[in-house]
């Protein structure tokens, strides 16, 4: 709440002291679950899908929708998380999200055919919307201020290895159960997180308030957000702005937002509050957040592709692949929660860019003869990147906030980095086929009559018996390998260049008043 004294009415909310023992253990584990399976859910589909789309009796990319309802839903919800929260209560909003979210997911399991699972995906996404910021802004007030950025790392740790984790186990699932089994795992999960969580914080619940319902203001968000989320997820199939639907969808996102700015900008109770980003601290570390996280999910979702697609590598076999990410995030979080109030954020979050500029940088010069040990270290590496990215720069972003104004910060500052990803997604697979098709037309050139080995490798597959036809169908696909690892170097080098020019923008925002040694400087989010 706000420091300054009120005129008349209520008194101030204090908020009540952290948790201590068993109960900040628990409660940590509770928020932790939920965050975990709610981010689970987002990648955990993924590889189900063809699965999915067979069992159903559908096409694949009409399979697609299974993942674009969730993320749609789930952008919309998200920013709204602030507005809600005070109108219900941070602790029964959360409780609530995450039973709904047990429902919905029990209900995507039993669901009969492909319009029923996109319609409960859609529910199963937007009632997921504020469990992050939620569990983000609980598990806050359940530490003492020396040990918040103890609190940012446990959250963090989830938030960034579910998404390495969702392709593993739904890999696993649909190949060892079935596929309604990656939606029912989260029954069990999601009431123990429920229960806890309400047992342990009903008694800690935020005050509420009658706040008007800014309808235009909820009608433009969802206009615009669901816009740009299908823009993004059928843009490249569809050939981008070459499709007429993908730039009508264009259009109407700018067009939404234009107008959703405006409209919140002057409305007296806006659904979502935009003038956080007054606060320099709030937008510096938001757009440093995101843009690095968007890096690094399109990244993330590019490898495990290139290995399945031109590698021959299986999704259980790159999903292992992937898996190492979260060894070095999982140790050296705790230390970097622990020590963030005796250094500068700032420092810890430029050190985490450099790692990942190294990383892109190793991935930049892998070959096609590249083995699993190879692979896998720049993988190790990572997870020391992503113990020095989220801690530092969610501290950052919150830093200052009010307690009462965490939910709606934190809501669009993840709303933020959410969308980011999903550009970074589109971006990365978008890149790598177009420079794909150029390496390929760059290669093909060089195999003419001229060309001895090319020649040579001719003559070898048809005195193999290959017709003429099959050999040079042959050295298509030695192409197409060649061409698309050439294209992934190319999007891991450029990536690995952004990532360096990034290390100014965190340094925007302004220096934690507790940077000198004070205990404050790991509570920024307080």
């Amino acid at each position: 709440m706000s420091n300054a004294p009120a005129a008349a009415g209520p008194a101030a909310y204090v908020p009540p002291p952290p948790l201590t023992g068993s109960a900040r253990t628990w409660g940590t584990i509770a928020l932790s679950a939920a965050t975990f399976m709610n981010v689970l859910d987002t990648s955990i589909a993924n590889v189900s899908l063809p699965a999915i789309a067979g069992d159903l009796g559908v096409s694949p990319n009409q399979g697609t929708w299974v993942i674009t309802s969730f993320a749609v839903a789930n952008a919309i919800a998200v920013p709204l998380t602030g507005w809600l929260s005070q109108r219900v209560g941070q602790v029964r909003l959360f409780v609530l999200s995450v039973l709904l979210f047990v429902v919905a997911s029990w209900l995507c399991g039993l669901a009969p055919n492909m319009t029923t699972l996109i319609a409960f995906r859609a529910l199963q996404g937007f009632v997921a919307g504020p469990m992050i910021p939620l569990s983000q802004g609980l598990l806050l007030s359940s530490y003492p201020r020396v040990l918040a950025g103890l609190a940012m790392a446990m959250w963090s740790m989830t938030t960034l290895i579910a998404p390495v984790m969702g392709p593993l186990l739904g890999g696993w699932i649909t190949d060892n159960l079935s596929w309604p089994w990656i939606f029912y795992i989260n029954i069990p999960v999601g009431l123990v997180a429920a229960g806890v969580a309400w047992s342990l914080y009903h008694k800690r619940e935020t005050p509420t308030r009658q706040l008007p319902i800014d309808s235009v203001g909820l009608a433009l968000l969802v206009i615009w957000v669901g816009a740009m989320q299908v823009t993004l997820d059928i843009g490249k199939e569809n050939d981008w702005f070459h499709s007429g639907v993908v730039v009508a969808l264009a259009v109407v996102a700018v067009v939404g937002l234009a107008l959703f700015l405006v409209w919140e900008l002057t409305d007296k109770h806006p659904v979502v509050d935009l003038a956080l980003f007054k606060k320099r601290n709030f937008w510096a570390g938001a757009l440093a957040l995101s843009v690095g996280y968007g890096l690094f999910f399109g990244n993330v979702v590019l490898l495990p592709l290139w290995l399945q697609q031109y590698m021959g590598y299986t999704a259980t076999q790159a999903g292992m692949v992937m898996a190492p990410v979260g060894l070095m995030a999982l140790v050296l979080s705790p230390w970097v929660g622990k020590n963030l109030s005796k250094f500068d954020p700032r420092k810890f979050a430029s050190f985490a860019f450099l790692v990942f500029a190294l990383v892109l940088w190793m991935r930049s010069r892998f070959n096609t003869q590249a083995d699993l040990a190879t692979i896998m270290v720049p993988t190790i590496v990572q997870g020391v990147a992503m113990a020095f990215f989220f801690i530092p720069l969610v501290t950052i972003t919150l830093s200052g906030i009010p307690p009462e104004r965490i939910p709606a910060a934190s809501g669009l500052s993840n709303f933020v980095r959410i969308t980011a990803g999903a550009f970074g997604t589109s971006i990365a697979t978008t890149a790598w086929e177009n420079r794909a098709a150029l390496h390929h037309a760059q290669l093909v050139e060089s195999i003419q009559a001229g060309n001895g080995p090319a020649m040579v490798a001719l003559q070898g597959l048809s005195s193999a018996g290959l017709t003429s036809e099959q050999a040079l169908a042959q050295v298509n696909r030695l192409v197409d390998q060649q061409a698309f690892m050439l294209a992934a170097n190319d999007v891991f080098l450029v990536s690995a260049i952004i990532f360096m020019a990034l290390i100014p923008l965190v340094w925007l925002s302004h220096p934690l008043p507790s940077t000198a040694g004070s205990a404050d400087a790991a509570a920024g989010a307080h």
